[in-house]
């Protein structure tokens, strides 16, 4: 009698056993059914951010090569209007000119490599411009607060007025102005592919 019972309970437990690893399997495999059925994007680019470097994570100390020209950042504005921001990355020229590479998600990622123009009397406000035999369209234009990380020539924050200007084939023309009554400053830019750009991220622990 004794032995019955042993062998009843035994037969119990492994059937309680059985029906818990079963059950276990059909959570495990539901999971994965549903991992592998989540909409993926079919225009990420994730091997291109591997090689080349994510631009939204750029920051001092960081490389930026394009153009055949490998430059290093020196420092960044983070800007921000309203819930929008983007970023300014100044680069270090080593000729006087200033370079800066802006990168902005709206909603993807755009990326513009400007340089300084210093002799020109151009002022925003025209609907239209024309520089340098090229028509640019008035595009965006507001007051951003900035936070000045590493080394930028500004102030840790500060406010910026912009007026951005849109031409043919990725050409941008940008007016800034820091602070309350500076004088305006010129840019020229160019709108580049993720093949144009690599960027080698410097002492990443992530």
């Amino acid at each position: 009698m004794e032995l019955l019972c042993v062998l009843i309970v035994l037969a119990a437990a492994a059937g309680a056993g059985w029906w818990l690893w079963r059950r276990r399997r059909q959570e495990r495999e539901r999971t994965e059914t549903s991992s592998s059925s989540r909409p993926v994007d079919p225009f990420a680019d994730t091997d291109t951010d591997i090689l080349r470097g994510d631009p939204e994570r750029v920051k001092a100390g960081d490389l930026v090569e394009a153009y055949g020209k490998t430059l290093a950042v020196r420092g960044t504005l983070r800007l921000s209007e309203g819930d929008y921001s983007w970023a300014e990355h100044f680069l270090d020229t080593g000729t006087g000119v200033k370079r800066w590479l802006s990168v902005e998600a709206d909603p993807d990622v755009e990326v513009v490599l400007w340089e300084e123009v210093t002799d020109s009397d151009l002022r925003p406000g025209p609907r239209e411009l024309s520089f340098e035999g090229v028509s640019y369209r008035s595009d965006e234009q507001g007051t951003a607060r900035y936070t000045s990380e590493a080394t930028t020539g500004l102030a840790p924050t500060g406010t910026l007025r912009y007026h951005d200007y849109t031409g043919p084939d990725g050409q941008k023309l940008s007016f800034e102005s820091f602070g309350e009554g500076a004088k305006w400053e010129l840019a020229k830019g160019l709108t580049l592919d993720r093949n144009q750009i690599t960027i080698y991220h410097q002492n990443d622990e992530s």
